[in-house]
């Protein structure tokens, strides 16, 4: 029972609210409404729209790619929900962890910090590195790479990861407005994408909407998802196989909106803005994914997207529209550059969160003279860019998604327990229908997980496995929680307040 009771220690929604005010450790409270619908649709509109759209379609989905998009969004959009509560009620930052701190305890606030870890820091490579071939195009040149020998960098990605670290480390506020330029430019890009694109548009494009399945070698062995392997249907692409798959590849380009949760700490008015901010974002963007997706798919057959390299731009170039193409890459680095921004940011507040809970070094919780964590700042962008100049990541992109649906469920099923255990909390905005919303966002989230590739899995188990070295070699032993509680504490579990 101790053991019980040392790893489920809750930590109350009160204290959690106390440490923000510590001097050394405090953020600066800058943001709004709008503040953070921008970092919203900043983080969100990139990648989905710029490469995944097309590379999903030719390979995975066909047409129905729009429905995928759908798909994803609906348990985007109930998941949305139960994050708005709690942003709301414990307007504290990093997110996820903070809310399973609150609710479930300890060990499981530490396996939702080492899974958002995960995503954020392979998040952040893979779009930088994205973002660096986009720069060889409007270059006019391959990717920035250079070779020696086996050893290839990628300059490109370690350069836009350098100058977002900079700024970051001078100041939220800064960013943010940086972010609204960026955004603004990618709007305009997307607009001239769908007026364009609606010239070349052909219904007769859409038809076989869902394709008939056809076998993959690519999705056989380790690489099928595990709903196929479960359901003995084997690898396969396009059908309904194909469309569920393609449904859990696209909620890649949904991840980001929780990261406007991880900014509650440094928002002037929590409880209204960043409900706000997530469900303002989240609309947004799930219209111009859609909106993209028939146009892109109208334009040209989805076979002749098959090419695994396909992005937005490819079926402009086959229309013979190649002028928008430079204007796709110039929207694309915008687009990209604000992706690697938002979850650059949420990487270094999840962090700054454990440590200053003690789960990690707290000496890396302190902020400097601009309000910000610049000690954590450092330290992710180094390791970022290592990874982002010098790793392969292939089938490595999955696993952004799985770690984030991982912290989805967990945050919808934390919903009724904090309504249960702490009814007495002011909530500024409350989810409906509780606990069937809270329920049906879980399911959708699981749902999705499944359809995700079984080597997926294997990675994920592998680094909870190494998580789990970390927390009992070190963040049980330094927790701030367990040194507050006297002796006794171990041998009962910590009553709620």
């Amino acid at each position: 029972m101790a053991i019980r009771s040392g790893l489920f220690r809750t930590k109350s929604v009160e204290q959690s609210i106390r440490d923000t005010d510590d001097p050394d450790s405090k953020l600066r409270k800058d943001l709004t409404a709008k503040d953070l619908t921008v970092f919203g649709v900043a983080v969100v509109i990139g990648a989905g729209i710029f490469t995944l759209t097309a590379r999903t379609a030719g390979t995975v989905a066909g047409p129905s790619v729009s429905l995928a998009f759908v798909f994803a969004a609906v348990a985007c959009g109930l998941t949305a929900l139960c994050y708005a509560e709690f942003a709301s009620t414990v307007p504290v930052a990093g997110s996820a962890y903070t809310f399973a701190y609150a609710t479930f305890g300890e060990i499981i606030a530490w396996i939702i910090g080492w899974d958002l870890i995960l995503e954020f820091a392979l998040a952040v490579s893979v779009v930088a590195k994205g973002w660096s071939q986009y720069l060889g195009e409007v270059l006019g040149s391959h990717a920035p790479i250079i070779t020696l020998g086996s050893i290839h960098f990628d300059w490109g990605a370690v350069l836009i990861i350098a100058v977002v670290g900079i700024l970051l480390a001078t100041g939220t506020k800064l960013s943010s407005r940086v972010s609204a330029i960026a955004v603004a430019i990618k709007l305009a890009v997307v607009a001239l994408v769908l007026v364009v694109g609606a010239t070349y548009f052909k219904a007769s494009n859409l038809t076989p909407y869902i394709p008939p399945s056809q076998p993959s070698a690519k999705a056989e062995g380790l690489r099928q998802s595990l709903f196929a392997y479960l359901t003995g249907s084997g690898g396969t692409s396009f059908g309904w196989y194909g469309l569920l798959a393609a449904a859990s590849l696209v909620f890649f380009a949904f991840i980001g909106f929780d990261v406007v949760a991880t900014t509650a700490e440094e928002t002037r008015d929590p409880q209204r803005s960043v409900p706000r901010g997530i469900f303002a974002s989240l609309a947004i963007v799930t219209v111009l994914y859609v909106a993209v997706s028939l146009i892109l798919t109208g334009m040209v057959p989805y076979t002749a997207l098959a090419d695994g390299n396909a992005t937005l731009a490819t079926a402009f170039a086959l229309n013979g529209a190649t002028w928008v193409k430079n204007i796709i890459s110039i929207g694309a680095l915008a687009g990209l550059s604000t992706v690697v921004m938002v979850m650059f940011l949420g990487q270094t507040r999840v962090l700054f969160a454990m440590a200053r809970d003690g789960l990690l070094p707290r000496s890396l919780a302190r902020t400097g003279p601009h309000g910000t964590p610049v000690r954590l700042t450092v330290i992710v962008g180094i390791v970022c860019a290592l990874l982002a100049g010098f790793v392969d990541f292939g089938t490595l992109e999955e696993m952004v998604n799985i770690g984030t649906l991982v912290a989805f469920a967990l945050v919808s099923i934390g919903v009724p327990i904090l309504r249960r255990t702490r009814p007495d909390l002011p909530r500024g905005f409350r989810v409906p229908w509780v606990p069937l919303v809270p329920i049906l966002a879980a399911l959708s989230c699981l749902w999705l997980m499944v359809n995700l590739s079984i080597e997926t899995w294997l990675r994920f188990v592998l680094w909870m496995a190494l998580g789990m070295v970390v927390y009992f070699a070190y963040g049980r032993g330094h927790s701030a929680l367990r040194q507050q509680q006297p002796p006794v504490a171990d041998h009962a579990v910590a009553p709620v307040p």
